[in-house]
């Protein structure tokens, strides 16, 4: 195996990673908000996907907790808050959480 692959793997493997949600009236500063928060936290944003639905903001993130200077709860105590100010719903599942209900 090439070593920048298993060095890849390795890495992959060592990540604990996370799916956010976040959902709500459209509105300007959503991103900004939650982004601000999980890089307060130091936790990575490793993929996201947000659109609009007509006038709803629908958002999806994968994350990188390996780094974070909260715990689980506290962290989502911070997103919950940040849901609050903009007036939206965050949810954040562990990866495996968010795998084990979406699997058929």
């Amino acid at each position: 195996m090439k070593p920048c692959v298993k060095e890849k793997l390795e890495k992959e493997a060592n990540e604990v990673r996370a799916v956010i949600s976040v959902m709500g009236k459209d509105q300007s500063g959503i991103i900004a908000k939650v982004a601000t928060a999980l890089s307060d936290a130091e936790v990575n944003i490793l993929d996201i996907s947000q659109t609009i639905l007509q006038d709803v903001f629908a958002m999806i993130m994968l994350v990188d907790l390996t780094n974070c200077k909260m715990n689980f709860r506290d962290l989502v105590e911070c997103l919950n808050a940040v849901g609050r100010e903009k007036n939206v719903t965050i949810h954040l599942q562990k990866e495996e959480v968010f795998e084990s209900m979406h699997h058929i």
